[in-house]
C-alpha cells in the first residue's frame, strides 16, 4: 500500500531538519495523531488569529521564550518562529485549484507574525503560479511572511540565518522577488498583464473600492459530503482576497439565498470551511436576494435550479444568467447591496 501524503512529509522534515536546527526545537506529531488540531498554545499545531482557527500545520519550530497567541492572546512559554504545511499532492494528480485548498493552514501564523510555509514536494505535475502570487501578497497584507516552497534546505536557511535579521531579511525579500517573478510571467502570459483581463476569466469584478467574485455555490456543496466545492471555495477566495488585499471582498453565491445561508450558519456553524468563509475579515458573502435591480425571471431561473450541479439543462441555465448578471453588476444596471 502507498504511503500516506501525511507520513512521507513528516518523514522528509525529519530526516532533513532532525528534531533540533541552530537550537529551535521541532514540534511534529505521528501520522495518526490528532494532536496537531490543538491550538499552538496548547501543544498543538494549529494557529488562529482573532478568535478564528485556521487549518492545523505538520510542523513547527520554535524557542523556549514567552509568546502570547493571537488566537486569545493566551501567553506561553513557546515561541514559534516558523510553521509548515506540507504535502505530497504533486505526485498524486494535483495539478488545478486543488492546490489552494491547503494555503489557509499556515495563514494562522503568518497572521500571527511568523514564517508560515507552504510546502509541495516535487512531484509529476507543477506548483499553479496562482500560489506565489497569493503568497507574496499575503506577505504584503498580513504582520508575518508566507512562503510557497519545494525544497526543505530553505526552512534549514532561515533557521540558520535567524540570528541575524539583515541577512534573514534579504534572504526572505530575494526569495519572495524570485517566486513572485513566477507569478508575474504567468500572470503577463495570460493575461497580458491586465488585471481587467484577469477579472473576465475569472468570475470577478472589480470595482474602485471592493471586489465581487461570483460563483455558482450552493447550500448542498456545505451539507453534502460528497461535495468538494466547499474547499475550493475557501481557495478562490483566499485567492481573491491576496490578489487584491487592499479592497473588501464580496463573494457572491449565485445559486444561494439568504434563508441558505441562514441555514448554513445554523446548521454548519462548526463546518471548517463554511467557518472560514464566514469570518475571514475583509470578505463578505452575499446571495443571489443581495442584488439589486436583477428582474424577477432571472432570479427564479436561479432558484429553480439551486440544488442542482451545474451541468446539463441546468447548466446552460446558469451560465446564461451568470452572463447577464455579472454584464448588469459591471455597468450599474444592478447593483449590489452593501
Amino acid at each position: 500500500m502507498a504511503e500516506s501524503s501525511d507520513r512521507i512529509i513528516k518523514q522528509e522534515i525529519l530526516d532533513t531538519l532532525g528534531f533540533i536546527c541552530n537550537g529551535f526545537k521541532l514540534r511534529i506529531f505521528p501520522e495518526s495523531s490528532n494532536d496537531d488540531q490543538r491550538l499552538f498554545s496548547e501543544g498543538g499545531l494549529t494557529f488562529g488569529y482573532n478568535d478564528v482557527s485556521y487549518g492545523s500545520c505538520d510542523a513547527a519550530w520554535f524557542l523556549d521564550e514567552d509568546w502570547k497567541d493571537g488566537y486569545d492572546n493566551k501567553i506561553v512559554k513557546c515561541q514559534p518562529i516558523i510553521a509548515l504545511e506540507g504535502t505530497d499532492a504533486l505526485n498524486r494528480k494535483s495539478s488545478g485549484n486543488a492546490q489552494y485548498q491547503r494555503f489557509h493552514h499556515a495563514l494562522g501564523a503568518v497572521k500571527n507574525g511568523l514564517i508560515g510555509i507552504y510546502y509541495l514536494k516535487n512531484g509529476s505535475d507543477k506548483i499553479q503560479e496562482d500560489l506565489f502570487g497569493m503568497a507574496y501578497f499575503a506577505s504584503k497584507k498580513e504582520k508575518g511572511i508566507y512562503l510557497i516552497i519545494q525544497d526543505l534546505n530553505i526552512v534549514k536557511d532561515i533557521l540558520n540565518l535567524y540570528n541575524d535579521k539583515e541577512k534573514l531579511n534579504i534572504y526572505i525579500k530575494k526569495y519572495l522577488e524570485k517566486t513572485y517573478n513566477i507569478f508575474k510571467n504567468k500572470f503577463d502570459k495570460k493575461y497580458k498583464g491586465d488585471w481587467e483581463k484577469f477579472a473576465d476569466q475569472r468570475s470577478t469584478i472589480i470595482k474602485n473600492d471592493y471586489v465581487i467574485k461570483y460563483a455558482g455555490r450552493m447550500k448542498r456543496n456545505f451539507t453534502d459530503g460528497s461535495q468538494r466545492a466547499g474547499h475550493i471555495a475557501v481557495g478562490e477566495m483566499y485567492l481573491t482576497k491576496y490578489y487584491f488585499f487592499d479592497k473588501k471582498i464580496y463573494y457572491l453565491f449565485l445559486k444561494t439565498t439568504r434563508e441558505d445561508v441562514k441555514y448554513l450558519d445554523k446548521h454548519k456553524a462548526d463546518d471548517k470551511e463554511w467557518y472560514l468563509l464566514r469570518h475571514e475579515s475583509n470578505v463578505e458573502i452575499k446571495t443571489i436576494d443581495d442584488i439589486q435591480g436583477l428582474e424577477e425571471n432571472i432570479k427564479n431561473k436561479l432558484i429553480a435550479i439551486k440544488d442542482s450541479p451545474i451541468k446539463g439543462d441546468a447548466g446552460k441555465t446558469y451560465n446564461q444568467c451568470k452572463k447577464i448578471i455579472a454584464a448588469g453588476l459591471k455597468s450599474g444596471r444592478y447593483r449590489l447591496i452593501l
